[in-house]
């Protein structure tokens, strides 16, 4: 009777056994998907961070030359002691542009811009970049005049701020002061959001050492014009540096964080397979030993 009982008992406790044993082998195989799947990860963004590391050094070398000619286009607006008035029509430009995985790069460019245009409500707004329409369509999208795409994929040119500035003279877009926000370099790990103003003729004429530098009608308006490309160009490049120091410590951490899932993942599923042969050795030795 004892002899039977135990024949009864034993086909209950084996499919237990299994049912434990196929749950483990389901939840290694999901966690060696998962963890080929940051190890995919992980070459991805270590591939990006080389390639944003070997653009960081062209980037800062077209920043320095920039910065060369922007500086002395300040320095024409500070000789001349020329300033904005409470009554001066204002532009806001928003220097970002359509690329992402760059950490802040754009939320600081557009927290700058919102701030700026709370100040002055009824400013218009120009905006270089998908990523900052995007953050400030939400909450500026009435002021919003104009906005350019197709930013950044490259080191911003002279030729491409020279149009820019020419697509906004040609819708008529009126301003006194044109302030263009941007990130300003300030290492390879840090950056802040800035203003370089621009000023239209009429201003610099209002200028109270305007007079010191005899400028003809004709030369005021080509000067004008150089001088807001100049300062575009100058917010553009600069901006496009610190995107890139930007983007690599961004996918280096992307990187970082990779290898230390990869070994929690690794850890775990070596402990699963362990415990699925730890349960199969010990089925087959209370099998034998029940023979």
């Amino acid at each position: 009777m004892l002899f039977a009982v135990s024949r009864i008992a034993r086909p209950t406790a084996a499919p237990a056994s299994k049912a434990i044993q196929a749950r483990n082998m389901a939840t290694l195989k999901e966690i060696q998907q998962r963890l080929k799947s940051v190890q995919n990860i992980e070459k991805i963004t270590k591939s990006m961070k080389m390639i944003a590391s070997t653009k960081v050094a062209k980037a800062q070398r077209g920043m320095e030359s920039a910065r060369v000619f922007g500086t002395a286009s300040s320095t024409l607006f500070t000789s001349a002691e020329t300033k904005s008035t409470p009554e001066d029509k204002i532009l806001f430009v928003a220097a970002s542009s359509d690329r992402g995985l760059c950490g802040g790069i754009h939320s600081s460019v557009s927290k700058a811009t919102r701030k700026a245009i709370a100040e002055k409500p009824s400013a218009e707004l120009v905006i270089l970049g998908d990523k900052p329409k995007a953050q400030l369509g939400r909450v500026v999208r009435n002021n919003i005049a104009l906005s350019f795409n197709q930013i950044g994929k490259d080191m911003p040119s002279f030729e491409e701020a020279s149009s820019i500035v020419d697509v906004i003279k040609s819708q008529d877009i009126e301003f006194d002061t044109a302030n263009i926000v941007y990130n300003k370099f300030i290492s390879v790990v840090s950056y802040e959001a800035s203003i370089i103003p621009a000023f239209s003729e009429a201003t610099f004429k209002a200028s109270p050492n305007f007079a010191v530098y005899e400028i003809e009608d004709d030369v005021l308006a080509n000067l004008q014009e150089f001088s807001f490309a100049n300062g575009l160009y100058w917010a553009m490049v600069e901006g496009h540096a610190a995107e890139m120091c930007a983007k690599r410590a961004a996918m280096e951490n992307a990187t970082k964080n990779a290898g230390e899932m990869i070994s929690k993942l690794t850890m775990t599923f070596n402990r699963g397979r362990q415990a699925v042969i730890t349960n199969e050795l010990i089925d087959i030795i209370t099998g034998a030993s029940a023979l």
